[in-house]
């Protein structure tokens, strides 16, 4: 099995994944996902039937998918359809199963939470909240996260106001940003907390997460000041500002004898806070006896 590929189970059936480091996007294996929906005994040909059906609806989604050689059960490599995440989801909206239904009941509860978000912002920010809080990040951590958001907020508002597109452009001075502080690409980040798809911020410890605030925040203000009117001048700012952060870093270094960038991901991070409240109760319990 290739390094990119892996299995995950579904109610301890397995589906066969794939990462794609350059997309940083999961595919996942098409026929799998219909054999655990469907319970058919050959969901080769049932895919083969529902994706010529979709087709002939227009469906782009499965215009879309494309092939990729995976692991068989057999241990060869066989050519197969894999989809996104997006693209799954879509596809599962036309398998009638009732395995399918609690994913289909999922989609239409988040369709209605986007839609009221749209209307009320707020809602927004609670539900972020709540997430958080579940995921068991501390109420510190979650105050930092909040006003992390709010400068990533007022950092792109302020790109848009000076012409830098949505998404690549984005991603590109975020990543200055990012090697100017650190010393790594916002992909180096990823690797070293063993992250895949998931937001890096999410997994920064306080000081990591304040350092990257401080970055954005930086290069909103020189920004402001300096007025840049091209790629390359924003460009620039970024890794000033990034720079700005960086001596920040390095004084913090200096004065604690440990670095700042930290391997641990957010799991890792939340297991240390449960093992040190629980030890904290049981000695305050063995106090107590």
């Amino acid at each position: 099995m290739a390094e990119n590929e892996r299995i995950e189970l579904y109610e301890n059936q397995p589906i066969r994944t794939a990462w794609n480091e350059s997309e940083e996007e999961w595919y996942f294996s098409v026929v799998d996902v219909v054999r655990v929906l469907t319970d058919s005994k050959d969901p080769t040909a049932y895919w083969r039937k529902l994706k010529q059906r979709l087709k002939n609806e227009g469906n782009e989604t499965v215009t879309n998918c494309h092939g990729l050689k995976m692991t068989a059960p057999d241990g060869k490599k066989r050519l197969t359809d894999v989809a996104t995440t997006e693209q799954v989801l879509r596809i599962i909206q036309s398998i009638p199963s009732k395995k399918a239904e609690p994913f289909k009941m999922w989609l239409a509860q988040v369709g209605r939470e986007r839609i009221e978000e749209t209307i009320d912002p707020e809602i927004t920010i609670e539900r972020a909240l709540e997430t958080y809080h579940k995921k068991g990040y501390t109420r510190e951590w979650i105050n930092q996260r909040l006003q992390a958001i709010q400068v990533r907020k007022e950092l792109t508002d302020e790109w848009q106001a000076h012409g830098v597109q949505k998404g690549v452009e984005y991603a590109i001075l975020t990543d200055e940003i990012t090697k100017a502080w650190s010393g790594m690409s916002t992909r180096q980040y990823k690797n070293l907390k063993g992250l895949k798809k998931e937001n890096l911020r999410d997994n920064m410890t306080t000081l990591e997460l304040v350092l990257n605030m401080l970055a954005e925040a930086t290069t909103t203000e020189i920004s402001r000041q300096q007025n840049p009117s091209s790629f390359a001048e924003n460009l620039q700012v970024a890794k000033s500002g990034g720079e700005a952060a960086a001596d920040a870093r390095k004084a913090v270094e200096s004065r604690t004898g440990v670095p700042v960038i930290s391997a641990k991901n957010a799991a890792q991070l939340n297991d240390v806070v449960t093992n040190l409240i629980e030890g904290t109760a049981e000695d305050t319990d063995n106090e107590k006896k």
